[in-house]
């Protein structure tokens, strides 16, 4: 079931905080204390309806009805399997396939992962908003998460934007890599392009990459390498990027490697694991993904 009240007691080191403060030190953003202000009975202490100044003491009941809005994308419902890792009140994990987009767009108005929750959720006939928090490329498989109300949405952007989701891929790359590496370089957008991204030392964002290599393998004769990587920023298109200039590019990323290896016909990119903060519960959670079906063609001496 979607959690639609949070249900807090107070413990003795937030006694005299007032309510308002208590809320936003658990992660309410202040677009939704303006919505509980504006919401009638939406906060409630031992039982009865409060004002957001009102201080607590130790062992007070707290109870917040969690403003929900819709979306405000029209989706529609569309049966397109998906594996899920972890699901609860708050949040769905899900393991992506390679070839389903996350959001609608030209093109894709009913094939994408927004649509294939929406579906999901329709059929146990629950409420459902769309909120995509660690975004990955079409053809990028792995672990996803979905906030699934506005509270979990909040606190887990923040977590995001202050690199507190800790983003663990594994990649297969052309030619021997370094046993461990570090890439910082600068990424821009090309100029000649609206997709396609470039080290840009001029105008370029700070992006840093690193990696380690779990095993080397042949493909055509030519020497491979199965790498770890861990993000310290999320620049758009930054494993690519960074591993083509070093001239390590990605198995299959015909984009950023045009006439390279194919195989395994997409960029062989798998977002492995998430270890993050549950926003609600703030129990501390590490979610993997299998490895993908197209992926089973390589032959790795030792498993990731």
């Amino acid at each position: 079931m979607l959690r639609t009240k949070l249900t807090l007691t107070i413990p003795p080191a937030a006694a005299g905080t007032q309510i308002l403060h208590y809320l936003r030190s658990f992660g309410f953003s202040a677009h939704l204390l303006t919505r509980l202000k504006l919401r009638e009975h939406s906060v409630l202490l031992n039982g009865s309806p409060s004002f957001l100044n009102v201080p607590l003491r130790e062992g007070d009941l707290l109870e917040v009805l969690l403003p929900e809005e819709e979306s405000p994308e029209k989706l529609v419902p569309t049966d397109i399997p998906f594996d899920i890792l972890y699901e609860d009140e708050d949040i769905l994990v899900v393991n992506k396939p390679s070839g389903l987009p996350i959001h609608p767009s030209r093109g894709n108005f009913e094939n994408t992962l927004a649509n294939a929750a929406a579906y999901y959720y329709e059929q146990k006939k629950e409420p459902f908003s769309y909120r995509c928090i660690n975004r990955l490329d079409r053809d990028t498989t792995g672990a996803l998460i979905l906030a699934r109300h506005a509270l979990s949405a909040c606190i887990l952007s923040a977590d995001m934007r202050e690199r507190r989701i800790r983003r663990t891929y594994l990649a297969l790359v052309e030619g021997t890599t370094e046993p461990v590496g570090t890439i910082s370089l600068p990424i821009g957008r090309k100029d000649s392009s609206i997709i396609e991204r470039c080290i840009d030392p001029v105008n370029g964002e700070r992006a840093v990459t690193h990696y380690r290599t779990l095993d080397t393998f042949s493909l055509h004769g030519q020497p491979c390498s199965l790498i770890r990587l861990h993000l310290e920023t999320g620049r758009t298109h930054q494993i690519r990027v960074h591993m083509n200039a070093i001239g390590h590019p990605l198995l299959g990323d015909s984009l950023y490697n045009p006439g390279g290896i194919s195989e395994p016909g997409r960029q062989a990119l798998h977002s492995r694991s998430l270890e993050f903060i549950h926003p609600i519960t703030k129990d501390p959670l590490l979610i993997t993904a299998s490895l993908p079906e197209d992926w089973k063609m390589f032959r790795f001496k030792k498993q990731p």
